[in-house]
Order: structure tokens, then sequence, then C-alpha cells
């Protein structure tokens, strides 16, 4: 494999994808979504592959908020999938802050020279992980992940990328709340983190999580169970008490 060119300073491909809207086609150009915008772009071999779907997609998912409030108009998902994989990708990962972009021919991965081939998987060609900031069309940044046998993610995680846009943004905290349906206390809860304006995951319990999860995680058995940033809160009254303090 040869050495991949940094592209920074060089305008993004030109190129139309054809992508599925609800029952209908849909062409999305490339000038359309970086001409005169600010865009950050993550790209990834696959779909539904492991690192892609437990850490790349959902970090840049939930840290969207952040990077619009540094300058970022868009954050893009490019992967050498179809539309209907793409979408259904999307569905499965709820990351409704994310536009996928499917490169299905490879056009615009191959104009980033990129495109690698990964026929041992049966993957044939796809992209190589990598991310960028692109402003007006013109790319500002790059992290290309080294050349390592295997699928390296070293650089091109929202921490890194967020981190050269503004090495002082605020990230938040991460939030779960463990809830079942129907309980008083739960929606308490949840509307008092909503007021404060954090951002929180349900953890529905029964469908999410079970008794034991819950018990072994907190050391009780009654819900909400709310924690943050890796410190157990406690239940709604106790999660009042953090919250005023």
């Amino acid at each position: 494999m040869s050495a991949f060119e940094n592209k920074e300073g060089q305008n993004v491909p030109s190129v139309s994808w054809p992508t599925r809207s609800g029952d209908d086609w849909v062409t999305v150009t490339s000038d359309e979504i970086f001409k005169g915008r600010t865009v950050a772009v993550f790209s990834l071999p696959g779909a539904f592959t492991p690192t892609c779907s437990s850490t790349h997609l959902p970090r840049y998912n939930e840290l969207a908020k952040v990077f619009a409030d540094n300058g970022v108009d868009e954050i893009i998902c490019i992967s050498v999938n179809d539309t209907f994989v793409m979408n259904a990708w999307a569905a499965d990962q709820e990351c409704e802050n994310i536009r996928m972009i499917p490169d299905g021919n490879g056009e615009f991965t191959e104009g980033m020279g990129l495109l690698v081939d990964k026929a041992e998987l049966g993957f044939g060609k796809r992209s190589w992980r990598y991310s960028m900031l692109v402003k007006d069309g013109v790319v500002d940044k790059m992290f290309i992940e080294p050349q390592k046998p295997g699928d390296p993610f070293e650089v091109s995680d929202a921490d890194t990328m967020l981190e050269y846009i503004n090495p002082s943004a605020q990230k938040p905290q991460s939030i779960a709340v463990f809830s079942k349906p129907g309980c008083p206390f739960c929606k308490k809860a949840k509307e008092d983190l909503k007021n404060a304006g954090l951002e929180f995951e349900e953890v529905l319990m029964g469908r999410d999580a079970t008794l034991t999860t819950l018990r072994a995680m907190s050391g009780r058995e009654t819900v909400p169970q709310v924690f943050i940033g890796g410190k157990h809160i406690g239940g709604s009254e106790e999660l009042a008490e953090y919250l005023k303090a």
C-alpha cells in the first residue's frame, strides 16, 4: 500500500451521490454540502462494522452540538456503501445529528486518494479510515489513520477533531438514566435534566438492561438511577440535590 497523500489546502472531489429519502431518489452533490460551509467529515470502512458502530459514529453524534457551537455547520459520515445500507445503519444507530453519505461507487473516496482494497475480507473496495475539516470546499485539516494491518483507529475520532478546532471546547459529561415506563420519579429526573440543558441516554429496564445490571452498577434495585460522568448520582431526589449544587 503506497503512502496516502494529505490533501490539506486542496479542493474536495466534485461528485454526485444518489441517495434515498423515503420512497424517492434524491441526488446530493458535494457542492451542495461543502460550498460556503464549514463541514467536519469522517470516513470509515463500512456501515455496521464494529469500531464504526461502537465508537466512531456515536462519539461524533454525541459531540455534534459542541461542534456546532464551535463553527461547524454539519457533520458528514462517508462510507463506500449503498444508500439503503447507510439509511438502515443511521436508523439502527439513532444518529440524528449526522448526515450519512453513501459513496457507493467510491468516486469521492477515490478522489481523496483513500480507496483501498479489502478483498481479503470480502469487502471489495472501501475507504481507509480518516477525518477532515473542510472550509468552503477546501480541506483545512486531515487526520488519516496510520498505515497498519487491520483497521487502526487512533486519530480520526471526534475528540481529536474537536481538539483541533478548539482545544478549550467544553465537552458534555456522559449521562445515563436507568428508568422504566410509567415511573413518575423517572419522569421527574428526565425533566430535571432537560430543564438543566443536559442531554442524556435513557436505559430502559427490561429492554436495554436487567435488574442484575442495575444492581451490579448501582447497588440498588429501584429506578431511576442516574450516572453522570462515570459517577453514580442516585435517584430523582439525589439528582435534584446534585443539580441544585
